[in-house]
Formats: C-alpha cells, structure tokens, sequence
C-alpha cells in the first residue's frame, strides 16, 4: 500500500527531512491505515498526520510504537531512536509570539513578573520540544502490587495469639 505524501517543506533541515521519510515508509510498510496506526498506538490520527507531515516532531514513545507495531525491534528499532535523537536536536523552532506590552498584567499581581522576556511568570517556554511522551498502559512497566494491608494485620495478630499462648503456657506450669 504506497500512500501519497504531502511534499516535505524544502527549508527542512536534511536530518528532519531523512527521519520523515524514513517513518513514512515505516508506516506505509505496515499496511495500516493513519486512523488503525493511531488506534494501534495510542496517539491519534491527526498527530500522525503532524509527525508524518513533518508539522511537529513526534514524541520517542510515538517511534518506539511505530517500530513496535512494524515488528522491528533491537538494531533496527534502535536506528530509528537515533535517528529520532539528530532530527528532533535539527528541528525548526517556532518563532517565540510578539510581545505587545511587557508592562500589562496577565492578573492581578502578577504586573511585571515574568520567567523570561515576555514571557508571563509559570508559562511555558513554547519554542523548546520536550519529551514528553503518553505511555499506552500495555508499554508502562509493571509496577510491583502493594502489599495488601492484611498482611500486616495478619501478621500482628498471629505474633499476639503467640505471645498469649507463651504466656498462658508459662503461666500453667508455674502454678502447677
């Protein structure tokens, strides 16, 4: 199944530019469907579109579940990685917004306070991509079970019924 591709923006850096290409015959040689490899993946069919489209770089754990659900794995699935690494290191920043007035208020007491040039105290710095990947439950590692309070408990009263068994032993054979 060949898909046909929106062409790359020419001002894409090489990196970015060889890493789309490369996802996109990652995707079309699973056969699948945007909206299957988004139901696939946990990550939606309109971010596929993003990542594929080279609009946004996709998050690791996108990759790593596009070369899951290609069944690479080891040496192959790990080209990607790096490849993820350089072209998400290249990728076009947005241009920070126009600051309009550095002195309004963004509420009340909060005239002035910034966290960086035109930026309000707390907000984000939206120019810099940050890893932050959504874990489908299936990729989350097993956190051990909790020990159950009951165990405890259970515990507890079998070291009393002992202590009062010692004791009423004891108890016999000194009155006795």
């Amino acid at each position: 199944m060949t898909s046909a591709w929106q062409p790359l923006p020419d001002e894409l850096p090489s990196e970015v530019r060889h890493f789309v290409e490369q996802l996109r015959q990652l995707k079309d040689a699973t056969g699948l469907s945007l909206a299957a490899l988004g139901a696939r993946t946990a990550y939606s069919k309109s971010s596929w579109q993003r990542y594929l489209n080279a609009v946004q770089p996709p998050p690791r754990q996108a990759v790593a579940a596009l070369c899951r659900v290609a069944g690479l794995a080891g040496p192959d699935a790990e080209r990607h990685s790096v490849r993820w690494e350089l072209a998400v290191e290249a990728w076009p920043r947005p241009a920070p917004p126009p600051v309009t007035d550095p002195g309004a208020t963004d509420g009340p007491g909060n005239a002035g306070h910034t966290d960086g040039p035109g930026r309000p105290e707390g907000a984000r710095d939206t120019g810099d991509y940050e890893d932050e990947p959504t874990v489908p439950w299936w990729d989350r590692p097993q956190e051990p079970a909790p020990r159950p309070a009951g165990r405890r408990l259970l515990l507890t009263a079998v070291l009393l019924l002992l202590f009062l068994l010692v004791a009423a032993v004891s108890g016999a054979v000194t009155s006795g």
